[in-house]
């Protein structure tokens, strides 16, 4: 076994960043916000509560946008649970679930491209949907993507209780 999947490297909260043996980097299993902060094309908090309230503005009360962004919010929940769990898994672990991290990646990404179609195609014009990158041109637009996503599951967990 390697050490970065022993026990004991989980108990004591580290990871090490590696895949060579001869060099070791010890990476806390602590992430704070400042450190997401440090990011490219990292988002802030009210970056993020200014697209959502876009977002939410513009969906008002129309049923078919209300059903869509159901379907957004479920597949921003099951992302963020994946990436979630991504800093408690064994690089071993992470090469397993790496497809299935991708193909929800990917689900999400639809989700909001589908969400900002329908709502310019009301005469909105989902402004929301273009801060946050092309993902086509952009591959760390994938990322703030992804990061929306999260705020999404986020803030429904929250109101959740």
């Amino acid at each position: 076994m390697k050490l970065e999947d022993s026990p004991r490297a989980f108990r004591n909260g580290l990871r090490y960043n590696t895949e060579n043996e001869e060099h070791r980097e010890e990476v806390s299993m602590i992430h704070t916000y400042k450190e997401y902060q440090t990011m490219p094309q990292s988002l802030t908090l009210e970056q993020m509560v200014q697209l959502h309230r876009e977002l939410t503005e513009e969906i008002g009360q129309d049923e078919d946008a209300l059903e869509l962004y159901d379907l957004l919010l479920q597949n921003a929940v099951q992302y963020a649970q994946i990436r979630a769990s991504w800093v408690l898994m064994t690089p071993s672990q992470r090469a397993d679930a790496d497809k299935g991290r991708t193909l929800q990646h990917n689900t999400l990404i639809d989700s909001f491209d589908m969400m900002a179609r329908f709502l310019r195609s009301m005469g909105k014009p989902a402004a929301w949907r273009d801060a946050l990158g092309d993902n086509k041109t952009d591959r760390l637009a994938r990322k703030t993507i992804g990061d929306f996503g999260c705020y999404l599951a986020f803030v429904g967990g929250l109101t959740a209780r």
